[in-house]
């Protein structure tokens, strides 16, 4: 049996406070459910007098989750200690979370107190905490900057007092790995009752360091980890669950312990959070980016075609996903282009293959991202490009609430400009009315969506359009600042792909027919 590594997750406290990640209260109980469903060991799931929004989310996230601890956080305050017991008695396992600073910088400047009107606050307030509540955890604010032997006598008096957690934050992120580790090291051998507590770690991402800084902690005693879904945090963030979690699970061979996460879980998890605070997932981030478990060089294709283990160190399905990706791009090889052909049903000599390979190289030089279709189009016809049928050239819409919309669309069809005024029920409306004018088509619209990519009033929009005719389909996109122009991008887009389609189905049905002998 390894030592256990209790998760602490402050996603919904900590995460919550990066500006702009306000979540409502329907919003916390969805995390919070997702985050008890992975056996978090303890979910901070808030700052109780900080707001009536926030004691009650918190208050409600302890009615609602069935076995994760739910601490709430207080300040050095017995107001504040009153409010967090209030809020977190309804759970099934509370706990008071409760802090003050101990680094001269914040002592000085922002409590204006001594070492001894700290020592006092300590234990005035643990004192308070542990007569209302049997889990008390505390925490030394700025410790990372704080002096070793005050940090000593902090921390016994707190245990005294009843504390039986003790968290050391690195909470300006401030820490190199070897400087955060010796601190914990001292603590285990400087503090004499410190075997009557759990310690615990929370580190700050401002140096990129937070999850170095917590798996140093690790190795010198702490048995907690304070962090978040996918980072979230004050300024830069706070170290990700899901990478000391699969650190954990990978590195066993040098860090014995483990944790209770349900890492299946971990994608989901992050998934909701992101969609829930607005803040996107970077796509190389560790575990949960979506280039994680992609692969676009072609060595690294060819490798993980013969074994996954050569460019992997965690499988996909252990995080939640299905399967790696192999991305086809400037940088595959020959081998993972053969065998996406293959998928397609298509299987060239070798002779073949070499020089449909090559026309795949100056297409991915050209083209930001390969779809099917383009594949499609190099093994059918060597000189087809479905992309170049019709083209989008310019776009003047006249709308508003007094004139009836116009659209006033130039397009190149086959080398030849064609243009066209037509008017709709709004501005989109006139411009797909005008696409299918121009190119003869009406084809079904059975998906119009718009997303905005970045944000602000001028975020470049991106618009997705999928097309229908018979048995046959077609998704597109198109961005562009102009949503309007976007619209009529992604159209065009998606009906050169159903037009390519058709004809290719045409071809099939013909050769059919030829073999039966029609």
């Amino acid at each position: 049996m390894t030592e256990k590594i209790y998760i602490f997750d402050t996603t919904l406290r900590d995460g919550e406070q990066s500006p702009g990640a306000s979540m409502n209260l329907d919003e916390k109980l969805q995390i919070a459910e997702v985050l008890d469903s992975m056996k978090v060991d303890i979910i901070e799931a808030g700052f109780p007098i900080a707001s009536n929004g926030d004691f009650e989310a918190v208050r409600e996230v302890c009615k609602k989750v069935k076995n994760s601890t739910i601490a709430g956080l207080a300040r050095a305050s017995l107001k504040d200690i009153d409010r967090a017991w209030e809020a977190v008695q309804h759970a099934r396992s509370p706990r008071i979370h409760t802090f003050i600073a101990t680094s001269p910088l914040h002592m000085r400047f922002k409590l204006k107190k001594t070492e001894d009107e700290v020592l006092e606050a300590i234990k005035k307030t643990v004192s308070h905490a542990r007569n209302l509540c049997d889990n008390i955890e505390w925490s030394c604010e700025d410790g990372g900057r704080s002096e070793l032997d005050f940090l000593y006598k902090c921390i016994e008096l707190a245990i005294n007092c009843g504390a039986s957690t003790i968290n050391i934050p690195d909470t300006v992120g401030y820490t190199l790995p070897e400087e955060f580790g010796k601190i914990f090291k001292n603590v285990k051998n400087n503090v004499i009752n410190i075997d009557k507590a759990i310690l615990s770690t929370h580190t700050h991402n401002d140096l990129g360091l937070a999850t170095a800084n917590n798996v140093a902690a690790i190795k010198e005693g702490a048995r907690q980890v304070e962090c978040t879904i996918n980072g979230m945090g004050e300024r830069a963030g706070n170290s990700s669950l899901e990478e000391i979690v699969m650190t954990l699970k990978v590195k066993k061979d040098l860090m014995p312990y483990h944790t209770d996460i349900k890492t299946e879980l971990i994608m989901k998890a992050s998934r909701l959070v992101s969609s829930i605070t607005g803040f996107p997932v970077q796509p190389n981030k560790a575990i949960v980016g979506a280039n994680a478990f992609a692969h676009e060089a072609g060595i690294h294709q060819d490798g993980m075609l013969k074994h996954s283990g050569t460019y992997e160190i965690m499988t996909p399905e252990s995080v939640g996903l299905n399967k790696s990706s192999l991305v086809l791009g400037k940088h595959s090889g020959k081998h993972a282009f053969s065998e996406k052909l293959k998928e397609l049903g298509y299987e060239p000599g070798d002779n073949a293959l070499m020089e449909l390979f090559g026309r795949f190289k100056d297409l991915a030089d050209k083209k930001k991202e390969i779809f099917e279709e383009d594949l499609i189009a190099l093994a059918e016809d060597r000189s087809a490009s479905y992309d170049e049928h019709i083209k989008f050239v310019s776009l003047e819409v006249n709308a508003g609430s007094v004139e009836k919309p116009e659209a006033n669309l130039k397009i190149d069809m086959d080398d030849e400009i064609k243009s066209v005024k037509i008017n709709g029920n709004g501005p989109v409306d006139a411009t797909f009315n005008a696409i299918k004018k121009l190119t003869a088509t009406d084809f079904k619209l059975k998906l119009y969506q718009v997303n905005a990519i970045t944000a602000g009033t001028d975020a470049q929009g991106e618009v997705t359009v999928r097309l229908e005719d018979d048995d046959l389909s077609s998704q597109a996109k198109g961005s562009d600042p102009d949503i309007i122009v976007a619209s009529a991008k992604a159209y065009i887009s998606a009906l050169n792909r159903l037009i390519f389609k058709k004809s290719k189905s045409i071809k099939e049905n013909s050769s059919n027919l030829q073999i039966r002998g029609v």
